[in-house]
């Protein structure tokens, strides 16, 4: 992992290398990094030259890549995601970041473990962290609710990967991830992060809690 103590927040406006369609609504953008300094885990904001909104989020490359990837999902009351989901390659965008605390142990995370656990989009900081430490040692529930919705699932090791559909039986594991989590016994020595809706991180913390695990084992990132 990155040895930053902190990072710098930069502003800087990256060209659009690539747009990655994964689904109709989510893709991966690919952007200049332009020299920007981030840990794994951490966010950044988005915007459009000359315009005021920005959005908020999670990096999806991994620290030692020379681009930038944010993973996103275009939704259909969202004008600004449809707009991003439309942009193409050549294209600008104003890039400010990096913020945020949801990293990994500044200690060697190699001799740890962890469980990861993820609906949606929110698998994007996992993503990251699996790219930058290629021999961590985890374990990484997604709820989704198709398998189609396992956006890039091939990148992470399949015997580490549980894809938990609530919609059918295309995953691993039919149901929510709170449903696998009631199911299975927990690692007790394992760090847990949560990434993704709120009421997803508050029922696994209380089954993984009542279930024996310190909450001082946890970190999240809500994303709504």
């Amino acid at each position: 992992m990155n040895s930053l103590h902190n990072t710098l927040v930069s502003r800087i406006q990256a060209k659009v290398i690539g747009v990655t369609h994964l689904t109709q609504n989510a893709f991966i953008l690919r952007m200049e990094r332009n020299g920007m300094e981030f840990r794994a885990g951490q966010y950044v904001t988005i915007g459009f030259p000359g315009q005021v909104t920005r959005r908020e989020y999670s990096i999806y490359s991994g620290e030692q890549d020379d681009f930038l990837e944010i993973l996103a999902l275009g939704v259909p009351e969202g004008s600004f995601s449809r707009q991003l989901q439309q942009i193409k390659p050549g294209a600008s965008l104003m890039v400010e970041g990096p913020f945020g605390y949801f990293t990994l142990s500044e200690n060697d995370p190699a001799k740890e473990t962890f469980v990861f656990i993820a609906t949606g989009t929110g698998i994007s900081p996992f993503h990251s962290f699996v790219r930058t430490c290629p021999g961590l040692d985890y374990r990484l529930l997604h709820g989704i609710p198709t398998i189609n919705d396992a956006y890039m699932a091939q990148d992470y090791d399949a015997e580490r990967y549980t894809a938990c559909t609530s919609r059918d039986r295309s995953g691993k594991f039919y149901g929510r991830v709170t449903d696998y989590l009631k199911q299975h016994d927990p690692v007790p020595q394992a760090g847990y992060y949560f990434c993704g809706n709120s009421r997803m991180i508050h029922d696994a913390m209380d089954i993984l809690t009542e279930k024996g695990i310190d909450p001082a084992q946890f970190q999240a990132e809500v994303y709504y």
